[in-house]
């Protein structure tokens, strides 16, 4: 049987109130590239400030590999303002270039095109800089450059103290962070259910796959093209970011002691094809170590427990210490029908759904358990539109279709939107409801389905670059809605001041 919230409505109905206040922040990656929908090869733009130092504007792998991080906020008006206003203001300091609005990259001649971020001379800026070569070394340049959304969630003190008297706790940090792990295991279960209904991935340019080894039974468009029928993100698939090096890295996130202990031990613990590799060539650090992990951010998971850290602070340890702050959701593809990669409607999707994995029991996740959950997110983001297609019940021991596994969990969704919110909300999820059933039944209406329909017509390339033409018009005629001009300025500014002065520090 399916987890339900019925046996727990009163409780939500006692405290409807404490569930609609949760705090949010959204970053979000794209691609520079010019007007031919070739990859930039130039390097971060000045006029954009300090990619290593800018709180809002950054680089993640590549030097054309933007970031865009929105600060917490509760309101989510305000955060996709935010996000927007970023975009508008990127967009106007863009020389001849656009921003690339799929998760899946644009075409890409060879690896060496593929210009590793750079973020100065300082220490900090130097390990930043060997990792990603460790991460090209390891994993291959194209795959470091897919482009996805990263959604980071927490909930508000008072919702703490309620969950904590109710499940009668000793510990308020335990309780949080317990909470928190809770949650993570049922998205592990359940999660792949945002993947069916917006995942945006289902195709790549047959640049991608130069030098990638798949037996996956690809098919090929007029344009060269290659994608699945019925698949709904390769970002999250064995060509993207799911590799069988890290799966022997067993996380189930049963206990925040067994979570730190597990990731220890594969930062600690060497890897035969990375000592291949070795640590330096030609003199210059080629990776940060040999072990199974450099770093523990090098470890994909579709959601991960993080903290607020300082510079120097070492995530494990802070978690350890002060416990998980927030849950950061990392398995939500681009959205290309949108100018800023997501739209309000997802937002609340995702919200009520991460509502429904902190309340519902949430057992320890066993071995034979989480090869079930791997198999299940493997089938969605491969076959997740096939007709009749059934994933495996752990519990019940058997597969059943996943038409009614949804049907379940939308009808629990339901019930807590009902319960918690007046009529005017009530009216915006009745709408998304409606449109997630729709795609039920209908998957080509599904983003990844849209996407497919609209590729085949037009080719990846081509339908590519006509979004993001039509973006940058769009967004240049818009006005700024949370920042100004003033303190966008500012903030680029200090971007390179703050640089500046740890460079000055380190070179004493």
């Amino acid at each position: 049987m399916l987890p339900t919230v019925s046996e727990i409505l009163p409780w939500i109905k006692d405290n409807a109130e404490i569930l609609k206040v949760m705090f949010r922040g959204i970053e979000r990656e794209t691609l520079r590239i010019d007007h031919k929908g070739n990859l930039s090869k130039n390097l971060h733009p000045k006029l954009l400030g300090s990619s290593f130092t800018h709180h809002w504007i950054t680089t993640d792998f590549s030097e054309a590999l933007l970031e865009f991080i929105t600060p917490v906020n509760k309101n989510i008006k305000n955060t996709l303002n935010f996000l927007q206003d970023l975009h508008i203001f990127v967009t106007k300091n863009l020389y001849k270039e656009l921003l690339w609005p799929m998760s899946m990259p644009c075409k890409v001649k060879n690896e060496s095109s593929i210009l590793i971020a750079q973020y100065g001379n300082s220490k900090l800026a130097k390990i930043k800089n060997t990792y990603r070569h460790g991460l090209k070394n390891r994993y291959g340049s194209r795959v470091q450059i897919i482009s996805g959304i990263h959604y980071n969630l927490s909930f508000n003190k008072n919702f703490w103290n309620t969950y904590h008297n109710f499940h009668q706790k000793k510990s308020k940090k335990n309780i949080i962070s317990e909470g928190y792990l809770n949650l993570i295991r049922n998205y592990y279960r359940f999660g792949w259910i945002f993947t069916y209904y917006f995942g945006a991935s289902p195709i790549a340019h047959s640049s991608f796959f130069k030098h990638v080894k798949s037996e996956l039974p690809f098919k090929k468009n007029k344009f060269g093209d290659l994608y699945l029928p019925y698949s709904t993100s390769l970002r999250l698939s064995e060509i993207g970011y799911i590799n069988k090096v890290q799966k022997k890295i067993k996380i189930k996130f049963n206990s925040l002691k067994e979570y730190i202990n597990t990731l220890s031990k594969a930062l600690q613990t060497p890897y035969m094809d990375y000592q291949k590799i070795g640590l330096k060539k030609n003199e210059y650090n080629i990776q940060l170590n040999t072990n199974l992990l450099q770093k523990a951010n090098e470890l994909y998971t579709p959601i991960r427990p993080k903290r607020t850290l300082k510079m120097h602070e070492s995530l494990l340890k802070t978690i350890y210490s002060k416990g998980i702050e927030y849950v950061e959701v990392r398995s939500l593809d681009i959205n290309p029908f949108s100018p800023i990669g997501l739209e309000k409607h997802q937002i609340y999707f995702l919200d009520i759904f991460l509502i429904w994995c902190i309340l519902i029991e949430s057992p320890p996740i066993n071995s034979n358990e989480l090869n079930y959950i791997h198999e299940n997110w493997n089938r969605i983001v491969l076959e997740g539109r096939k007709p009749n297609i059934k994933l495996i019940s752990y519990t019940e021991k058997k597969e059943i279709k996943l038409s009614d596994i949804l049907k379940k969990i939308l009808q629990d969704l339901q019930y807590i939107v009902d319960i918690t919110y007046s009529d005017r909300k009530k009216n915006i999820y009745k709408k998304i409801f409606s449109d997630l059933f729709k795609m039920l039944e209908k998957p080509n209406l599904t983003l990844s389905g849209k996407l497919l329909e609209y590729t085949i017509d037009y080719g990846f390339e081509n339908l590519g670059l006509k979004l993001a033409k039509s973006y940058k018009i769009h967004l240049k005629k818009e006005k700024l809605k949370i920042l100004s001009e003033k303190k966008l300025q500012k903030e680029t500014n200090m971007s390179i001041y703050r640089k500046s002065l740890i460079e000055s520090e380190y070179f004493k």
